[in-house]
C-alpha cells in the first residue's frame, strides 16, 4: 500500500514560504496518484504566487486531461501552466519575473513516472544501495559540471549556484524533462526543493531515510536537520512509501 508524507517549512532565514506542495496518494483524473513540489522565484509575493498557481493548474489540467499516457498528461498541465503564469506576469508589474521549479510524479505498480522542470529533486531511496537522484537540475552551475568547466566536487559552494536555466514562467514555452524510474519493493521516494539539498549533502539525507521510522517522522527529521544547518531557504520535502508496510 502506497504511502505518502509531506512538510513544508519557512526556514530560518526566509519572511515568506514561496514554496508549495501538493500529495494525493488516491487518483487524480487518470493518473492513480500525484505528487508535486514546486519552488517559487521573484519579488515579495510573486514567487509563492507563481508555485500556488502552477500547482492548482496543473492539478486541474491532470484532473479533466483526456491523455492516457501519464508523461503526456503532465506535460501537457506544466505546459498550460508555463502559459498562466508567463500571461500573469505580463499584467502585473509587481509580478513581473516571477517563475517556479516543480517537480511532478505518479506511481502505479513498480513504475514512477517524474516531470521535472528547474532544480527541485527527486531522488529513489535504496534500503542497501544508497541514494540516486533521478532528475537533472535545470542551473547554470549544473551545466557547468556536465561541461566540465568545474568540478562536482566545488559545485555545492559555487557562488552562482542559485540561478537557475529553466523554470516555468521563464520564457514563452517551457521544456520539461521527464523520467521513468522500476521501483524496488524497500525503495523510498523523495522530492524536495534546494533548501532542504542546500543544507543537506546526499550522504546525511541517506543516513536519515535508512532509519526504521516513519516517514512522517524521517521528513520531521530532515526539515529539522537543514535548519539546524542553518536553514537558509524555505525547505520542502514530500516522502512517498510505494510499498509501506504498517510501520512505515
Amino acid at each position: 500500500m502506497l504511502k505518502a508524507f509531506s512538510i513544508s517549512d519557512i526556514g530560518r532565514k526566509r519572511q515568506l514560504n514561496q514554496d508549495y506542495v501538493y500529495v494525493s496518494e488516491t487518483p487524480v483524473g487518470k493518473l492513480p496518484n500525484l505528487f508535486i513540489v514546486a519552488d517559487g522565484m521573484g519579488g515579495h509575493n510573486a514567487g509563492d504566487y507563481a508555485s500556488k498557481i502552477t500547482v492548482e493548474t496543473i492539478l486541474n489540467e491532470v484532473s479533466f486531461g483526456e491523455a492516457e499516457n501519464p508523461e503526456q498528461l503532465l506535460n501537457d498541465a506544466i505546459t498550460r501552466a508555463n502559459e498562466l503564469v508567463v500571461a500573469v506576469a505580463a499584467r502585473a508589474t509587481d509580478l513581473a519575473g516571477m517563475g517556479t521549479t516543480v517537480v511532478a510524479a505518479t506511481c502505479k505498480d513498480r513504475v514512477l513516472e517524474v516531470a521535472n522542470v528547474g532544480d527541485s529533486r527527486l531522488y529513489v531511496v535504496h534500503e542497501e544501495g544508497g541514494i540516486e537522484q533521478i532528475t537533472r537540475d535545470h542551473s547554470l552551475v549544473e551545466e557547468m559540471v556536465r561541461l566540465g568547466g568545474i568540478a562536482r566536487d566545488d559545485a555545492r559552494n559555487h557562488p552562482d549556484k542559485n540561478i537557475i536555466t529553466r523554470a516555468v514562467g521563464g520564457n514563452a514555452t517551457v521544456e520539461v524533462d521527464f523520467f521513468t524510474v522500476e521501483l524496488l519493493e524497500s525503495d523510498t521516494v523523495l522530492m524536495c526543493s534546494d533548501g532542504l539539498t542546500n543544507m543537506l549533502e546526499d550522504e546525511e539525507i541517506y543516513s536519515i531515510l535508512k532509519c526504521e521510522r516513519s516517514i512522517r517522522e524521517k521528513a520531521q527529521e530532515l526539515v529539522d536537520k537543514a535548519n539546524e544547518k542553518g536553514g537558509k531557504d524555505n525547505i520542502s520535502v514530500i516522502l512517498i512509501a510505494p510499498f509501506a508496510t504498517d510501520n512505515q
